[in-house]
């Protein structure tokens, strides 16, 4: 084989791994939830570590998640595969213990990565009967909840990254959603968008574009976020980027 052949073989691989992490984070349709949502995930190389993903559960429940693995690249994305799988597995048998569910993935994916792999992640569970989220977070960037009548919070709970620490304990706490909210969950490359004077976009950036876009559809969100981030930077990405909406009715 060639050296140019070699590369163009390496090259579709890379393509090809490229479309198998789009598709792993598509996720499945609203089905019975009466949430609307959407996602995008922007990597810098192609192959990242930033995922979101939605799993639909029994009993009018829908799992969220997003995460953001150490790293960039082909050991990211690999990471981040091992996390997802990881966790949709758990969520199956941990229903709505989201903080069980994270446990048992910490110690999974503790268990197969290399001591300096680790990953953030927020996972919730919505429950489209009660109309609230019970979520944990794994070191991961705080979500918001941007309320109807424009007020916002943000989700705190505190934990350690994804495989950091095999036997670590993970918090949980619930919050009502109601008509008119919407949540925004984002990794750090969202945030940490700097303009070419050096200026960090920051929370502030992102409240403000989701408060002021007046969408009413997830995926309008989702693009009035990045179409914002994209103005301040002038279309300078730095780092991999994800966005997660949903949006009560």
């Amino acid at each position: 084989m060639t050296s140019s052949t070699a590369v163009i073989d390496i090259t579709q691989e890379w393509l090809t791994a490229s479309h198998v992490q789009q598709r792993f984070m598509q996720g499945i349709g609203p089905g019975s939830s009466p949430l609307n949502y959407s996602a995008q995930c922007r990597q810098v190389l192609d192959l990242g570590g930033d995922c979101y993903d939605f799993m639909p559960l029994p009993g009018h429940r829908l799992g969220l998640v997003i995460g953001d693995a150490s790293g960039k690249g082909l050991p990211a994305a690999l990471m981040m595969a091992n996390v997802l799988s990881s966790l949709r597995t758990a969520a199956l048998f941990t229903r709505d213990d989201v903080a069980a569910a994270l446990s048992a993935v910490n110690r999974q994916v503790h268990s197969s990565s290399l001591p300096d792999r680790y990953a953030t992640l927020f996972y919730g569970v919505f429950d489209g009967t009660a109309g609230t989220l019970r979520y944990s977070n794994a070191g991961h960037n705080p979500p918001l909840i941007i309320r109807r009548n424009g007020s916002t919070i943000r989700l705190e709970t505190v934990g350690a990254p994804i495989g950091m620490f095999p036997g670590w304990t993970y918090e949980e706490a619930t919050v009502a959603l109601d008509s008119g909210d919407v949540l925004v969950a984002y990794s750090d490359g969202v945030i940490e968008t700097t303009s070419p004077a050096g200026e960090e976009w920051g929370l502030e950036g992102l409240r403000i574009a989701t408060a002021e876009c007046g969408a009413r559809r997830a995926e309008d969100f989702v693009r009035a976020i990045f179409a914002s981030m994209d103005e301040f930077s002038q279309g300078q990405q730095t780092d991999d980027s994800t966005v997660v909406i949903l949006r009560m009715p």
